[in-house]
Order: structure tokens, then sequence, then C-alpha cells
């Protein structure tokens, strides 16, 4: 069984990421032993679930039952994800994870994920990111637990590289900003590279063969004392190329990078969202009360879609359900003005029917009651029954 890295700059259970999953997913052996290293996060109230939504994720959309476990002896197919790095990097070498991580890689067996969190512990050093920049820390780096050198790559690894909430203020690479990885790095071991991996995006590298692949919808950066090579997403490399990027050279003659046929980008939750919105408030302008659920609907299977996404600080799925709050509420007072008796009211219902049903199946009866308070206010009222819902116009 062929031996494989995988690093995640984020989005490891989110859509943008499953097609990297099944790839390798593919090279396992029938049978394979999967699990799932909690440590990242293990300190956090909502363990648990982070878990078992990552458990679903895997199952649903890779095909892959993943049990979770502390220690991974025994294991074909790893992964770790979000949480705080120097969490993981302290537990880790005491349990003797570290090296088993690193003997894995050393031997070209198995596939190890490591995304987000645990991504940043890969290299020769690790940025504390908790530290420095919820709790203001000055600077400074952890020792990594060294998965690159058996490669030959002196570097280290920083996911988020391209992270953009801060808004005003600079919160790329990981949340340090420029200017204190530009401190950092001074700090760092002569000849080591940063190996920047952006948001929704993924490096594999075959262990074998060698090869190296840049997969998602951003890129690898390295980055080295002043020198920058970006390989976008599509690039198709290996780790010699790799290494003579990562110690400053020119890197010699790397084929261009080849997007894969057919198979477009997959949206972030962020970008849907304001897609959705965008789309509703044009059909409200026109005013196409049809339309103006179907984007509704469309952001409701987007929600359900990003569930299973275990990355706590970025919220959007609670940020789509907020939307989505929003525009039903608009939806009852679009009704209510555009009148209902106009053609395609009967359309426009059935839909909100839908959504509402669907909504309720998954439990989201909250949603689902201000959906029914909405199609109140604009006239229909909605009766359930053994035979499923009437409804019919109010006076």
């Amino acid at each position: 069984m062929p031996g494989l890295l995988v690093l995640m700059g984020s989005g490891e259970t989110s859509p943008t990421m499953v097609e990297v999953h099944r790839a390798a997913v593919r090279t396992l052996r029938a049978g394979a032993r999967a699990v799932l290293l909690d440590t990242p996060y293990a300190f956090q109230e909502n363990r648990a679930d982070i878990s078992a939504r990552a458990c679903r994720y895997f199952a649903r959309s890779v095909g892959l039952d993943v049990e979770v476990t502390a220690g991974i002896a025994g294991a074909d197919w790893v992964f770790s994800g979000p949480g705080s790095p120097t969490y993981a990097l302290d537990r880790w070498t005491d349990s003797g994870v570290a090296g088993d991580l690193r003997a894995r890689v050393r031997a070209r067996q198995g596939v190890t994920v490591l995304a987000s969190a645990a991504a940043c512990t890969a290299g020769l050093a690790t940025v504390p990111v908790y530290e420095i920049y919820k709790v203001g820390a000055e600077p400074h780096w952890r020792e990594g637990i060294g998965l690159l050198e058996p490669l030959g790559l002196q570097a280290v690894v920083i996911p988020h590289f391209d992270n953009a909430e801060g808004g005003t203020h600079d919160t790329r690479y990981c949340y340090l900003g420029e200017r204190r990885l530009s401190r950092m790095e001074r700090e760092l071991p002569d000849g080591t590279a940063v190996l920047g991996l952006d948001e929704h995006t993924a490096v594999v590298i075959d262990l074998g063969s060698k090869a190296v692949q840049v997969a998602g919808r951003g890129g690898l950066t390295v980055r080295r004392g002043g020198s920058v090579v970006v390989l976008p997403a599509g690039t198709r490399t290996d780790l010699a190329e790799l290494r003579r990027l990562a110690e400053g050279g020119p890197g010699g003659s790397a084929p261009p990078p080849v997007a894969p046929a057919g198979a477009p980008a997959e949206v972030t939750l962020e970008e849907t969202i304001r897609t959705c919105q965008e789309r509703f408030t044009a059909a409200a302008a026109r005013p196409d009360m049809v339309a103006a659920a179907q984007s509704v609907l469309d952001l409701e299977a987007e929600v359900v879609k990003w569930a299973a996404d275990t990355e706590e600080d970025a919220g959007g799925v609670d940020q789509a359900r907020e939307l989505m709050r929003l525009l039903i509420a608009r939806l009852g007072e679009l009704a209510s003005t555009a009148g209902l008796r106009s053609r395609g009211l009967r359309s426009l219902v059935e839909s909100l029917l839908a959504l509402r049903a669907q909504l309720r199946q998954e439990g989201q009866y909250d949603v689902a009651d201000a959906l029914r308070a909405a199609m109140h206010t604009g006239g229909v009222v909605l009766e359930d029954t053994p035979d499923g819902p009437r409804w019919t116009l109010g006076s």
C-alpha cells in the first residue's frame, strides 16, 4: 500500500476537500483501519460533538468508517485536524504519537492527513497560534514533530495562510500577519523555509513516487529569505522540485499548473451565502417570489452540506442559518405586498412547504416555525394534518 502525506490549510471536513479525501482513500486496501486523532481539540467541552460530525462527514462524503482514538498503532489511515497545535504537540510528544507519525513517513506507509492545527505541527517548528493571537504572548516558535525532515525538507508549515477574517487587521499566515511572521522568520534555523497552505487547499505528497500535487482553491506558498514562490491549485511537481524551491533555488523546470478537467473548484460557504443573498435581493426587486423562495431553499441545502465542518472559528454555518431566518421573514413581507393571488402562488407555497418539511426532518423546528409565521404574515394559513400540511388563503 503506497504512503501518502496530505497537509491541508483548512476545510478538512467541508465539501471543498471531499475529492482530496476520496483520492487518498482509493489508495487503501479493503478493510483498512481508519483512525481520527482528536488530540488537538481534546480540551474543548464540545469534543464529542466535533468528533461525531467529523465521523459522519467521512462516512457519508468519503465512504470511510473512522474510529476516534488517541493512538495510531496499526492504522492504515490517520487524520487529525482543528484545535490547538501546542496542546497536540505536548500530548503527542509525551504519548509517543509524534514518533509514530514520523515513523509512518520514514517507512512511507499508510495515509497520514494533517489539517489546520495538526498541519501546523508537521515541520521542524510550530506556530503557537492560540498563545500569540488569542492570549497575547510574544511571537515565538515551538518545536514541531518533524514530518518533513525525512523528505529532505527543512521547513515549517503554516496553514490558513491566506486568512482574511481580520478585515481591518492582518490575519494572514495563521493569524500572525506580516509583521509577526517576518519577525519570527528571523528566529528560524538558517536555511529554513516557510510552506504556507491557503485555506481550503491541500498538498498531497506521494511518499513512494515522490510526486507532489496542490489541490483545492488556493495555493502552496514557498517563502524563504525574501523569496516567495506560489504553486497554485492544479500544480503537479515532485519532492526534488519542492526542495529546490525551499532551498531558495530557481526551481528548475516544473510543469505548468494543470486543473483537473471537468472538476471546478468547490465554492466556500461564505461565497454561497453571498450568492444566495444577492439572488434573493434581485428576485425580490422584480418581484419573483418563486425565485426568491428557491434562493432560500438553496441556502438551506448548503447549510446541510456544510454542517459537518469542524472548524469552529469560521462560524459560517451559524451565519448561513441567521441569514436564512432573515430571508424567511422577508419572504412573508414580500408575499403580503406582492399579491398572493398571483399566478405563481402555488409554486411559491409548495416551495416553502418543501423547505419547512426539510427543516423539521433535520430537527430545526425553530426555523420551521419562523417559516410558518412568515407564511401566515403573507396570508397563507397552514394546517398540519395526518395526511400532511394543508394551506388556504386567509381573508
